[in-house]
C-alpha cells in the first residue's frame, strides 16, 4: 500500500535516527485511524518510554517463556533476529524461546530444540489493518509474564503496537542504535543483547531439513533482489556473470527464486552461460534448504538478499552486489557481518559493464585468498 511504500519503508530504509520519531508520528495517527482501541498520543508516549535500551534486572532462572519476534524478512532474521535467539537462550536456561513468526522463518532454526514456534503471519502486500492484525494476533498468543525481545518488528510496526507489559518487553530499535558508527545490523545486535541481557551472542542456522546439496564443491548463487527492482543490474550482467564462474571451472547451484519473472531471468542468464552438462544445477522451493546449501558450499555469490547473510552467519566465502541502497547508513547497516571472506561490491553507477569488472575482481580476490 502507498503508506508503507511512500512514506513508512524510505524513514526505515534510511536508518536515519531522528526519522524515528516522525515514523512513530505517522503511524500512530494510522493506527488510531485504523484500530480506534488505540490512541495516537498515548502510542507515542509508551514508543518515547520503550526506546532507550533498558538492563533486564529480574530473576532470569524462573523465567519460563521468552518470545522473540521475527523481523519478516528471512535475511534480517539471519542477521539479526537469531542474535536475540541466541542470547535468550543463554540468559534464561529454564524458558521455552517461541519465535513469533511464519513457519518459512522458523524452518531456519527449527533443529534447535530450545526454540519452539508460535506461527504469526504477516501479509506484507495487505492493507494496514490486515498488517496491524499480525500484532493483535501476537499479544493474544502470548503467555502473561513471558518476556518479549522485539528486534524492530514489522508484527509490532517497529515497537509502535503494544502486545504486552511495558517491564516484559525489550525492544530493540536498530534505526537509531549505535547511530554515530557505520557497523552492521549483526554487530549492532550483539551490542545491544550484551547490554540489556548481559550476554555475549552470535547468528546462528539450525535447520532441520535436508540441504539442497551436500555436495561442499558447489558455488550457490542467488539473483533474487526481494521485489526490489533497485537491487538488480540490467542485462546482460546476470549472464555474464555466471558464464565468469563457469568459465573458471566452477560447479554452481543456482537458486531459482520466488516467482515466475525471477526464475524466468535465471533460466534465461544459465542458458547463455556456456556451461558443460552438468556444471549448473537449479533448486526452486522453501528457502531453508538452500540456506543450508549455502551453509556447506565452497562460495556464496548474489545480490544483497538472504543468502549473503547466511553465508557470513556460517563463515562461507561470500560475493555480494549490493546496489538500491538509499542512505550510506543503509549500505553500512545491511553488509554482511561475521567471521568469513567477504568481497561487498557497493553499486554507484549501475551499468552493467562496469559492475560485472567490479565483480570478476572481487571474485578474483575471494577465489585466491580462499586457495
Amino acid at each position: 500500500m502507498a503508506l508503507f511504500r511512500d512514506l513508512v519503508e524510505p524513514l526505515s530504509d534510511s536508518f536515519e535516527p531522528s526519522y524515528c520519531a516522525r515514523y512513530a508520528e505517522l503511524l500512530s495517527e494510522a493506527i488510531e485511524h485504523a484500530l480506534p482501541q488505540f490512541n495516537a498520543g498515548r502510542l507515542r508516549e509508551r514508543y518515547e518510554r520503550i526506546r532507550p535500551p533498558k538492563k533486564y534486572a529480574g530473576n532470569a532462572a524462573s523465567v519460563r517463556d521468552v518470545y522473540v519476534l521475527s523481523r519478516v524478512t528471512l535475511g534480517a532474521d539471519v542477521a539479526v533476529t537469531s542474535v536475540m535467539l541466541d542470547a535468550a537462550k543463554k540468559r534464561f536456561p529454564n524458558a521455552t524461546i517461541h519465535f513469533a513468526g511464519s513457519s518459512k522463518a522458523y524452518e531456519l532454526f527449527s533443529a534447535d530444540p530450545r526454540i519452539s514456534h508460535l506461527e504469526v503471519g504477516y501479509s506484507r502486500g495487505g492493507t494496514l489493518r490486515q498488517k496491524l492484525e499480525a500484532g493483535l494476533e501476537l499479544r493474544d498468543k502470548l503467555k502473561p509474564r513471558g518476556v518479549v525481545i522485539d528486534p524492530d518488528s514489522r508484527l509490532t510496526q517497529l515497537g509502535l503496537l503494544p502486545v504486552c507489559e511495558e517491564e516484559d518487553y525489550f525492544f530493540f530499535e536498530s534505526r537509531s542504535f549505535g547511530a554515530d558508527g557505520k557497523e552492521p545490523l549483526g554487530a549492532l545486535a550483539r551490542r545491544w543483547v550484551e547490554g540489556v541481557f548481559g550476554v555475549e551472542a552470535e547468528s546462528f542456522l539450525a535447520p532441520e531439513c535436508e540441504p539442497a546439496t551436500k555436495d561442499p564443491d558447489l558455488v550457490c548463487v542467488s539473483l533474487g533482489v526481494g521485489e526490489n527492482p533497485a537491487k538488480r543490474i540490467a542485462d546482460p550482467f546476470e549472464a555474464e556473470l555466471i558464464r565468469h564462474l563457469v568459465r573458471a571451472g566452477l560447479e554452481l547451484l543456482v537458486d531459482q527464486g520466488a516467482g515466475r519473472e525471477e526464475s524466468e531471468r535465471v533460466l534465461r542468464a544459465i542458458a547463455q552461460c556456456g556451461a558443460r552438462s552438468g556444471q549448473v544445477r537449479t533448486f526452486q522451493g522453501a528457502f531453508a534448504p538452500f540456506a543450508a546449501a549455502i551453509a556447506r558450499a565452497r562460495m556464496y555469490v548474489g545480490y544483497d538478499s538472504s543468502g549473503q547473510h547466511v553465508a557470513a552467519c556460517c563463515g562461507v566465502p561470500l560475493v555480494t552486489i549490493f546496489a538500491g541502497h538509499v542512505s550510506e547508513r543503509m549500505f553500512a547497516r545491511w553488509h554482511p557481518f561475521g567471521r568469513g571472506l567477504m568481497e561487498v561490491v557497493k553499486v554507484e553507477d549501475p551499468a552493467p559493464g562496469a559492475v560485472l569488472e567490479r565483480a570478476k575482481a572481487a571474485l578474483e580476490r575471494i577465489m585466491g585468498a580462499s586457495r
